[in-house]
C-alpha cells in the first residue's frame, strides 16, 4: 500500500498541447499493473492536442471548466464531472475559463 501526496509528484510539461503540466501520480514502476492516474493542470486557455488511441480514459474534473471535444462537437465540464472517453474516439480538453483545470485522469497500460 501507498500513500501519496500530489504535491510530492513533479510536474512536468505535457509533450503535446499548451498550458498543459502533468504529474504522474500511480505508475507501473510503484507497482500498478493495470492503470495508471495522472493529475494534469491546464492553464487558462490551455489545451490537450486533439487526438484519438486504442484504449479508454477516465476523468475527474477536481476544478475548474472548459469543454471536451470530438472536433466537431463541445461537451461543457465543469467542477464535479467526470468524463468517459471510449477507446479511438477523438478526444481534447480545453480550458475556457479564467482559472486553472484541475483534473485526475485513469488509463489502462498499453498491451
Amino acid at each position: 500500500m501507498k500513500v501519496i501526496n500530489y504535491r510530492d509528484v513533479e510536474a512536468k510539461k505535457a509533450e503535446e498541447g499548451a498550458g498543459l503540466m502533468i504529474r504522474w501520480l500511480i505508475t507501473k514502476e510503484m507497482g500498478a499493473e493495470n492503470f495508471a492516474m495522472r493529475y494534469f493542470e491546464m492553464a487558462p486557455g490551455g489545451f490537450s492536442p486533439l487526438h484519438k488511441h486504442p484504449w479508454e480514459h477516465e476523468v475527474f474534473i477536481l476544478d475548474g471548466e472548459g469543454i471536451v471535444t470530438d472536433g466537431k462537437e463541445d461537451r461543457r465540464f465543469r467542477q464535479g464531472d467526470a468524463v468517459f472517453i471510449p477507446p479511438n474516439e477523438e478526444h481534447q480538453f480545453k480550458n475556457t475559463s479564467s482559472s486553472t483545470v484541475k483534473l485526475l485522469c485513469m488509463i489502462p497500460y498499453k498491451s
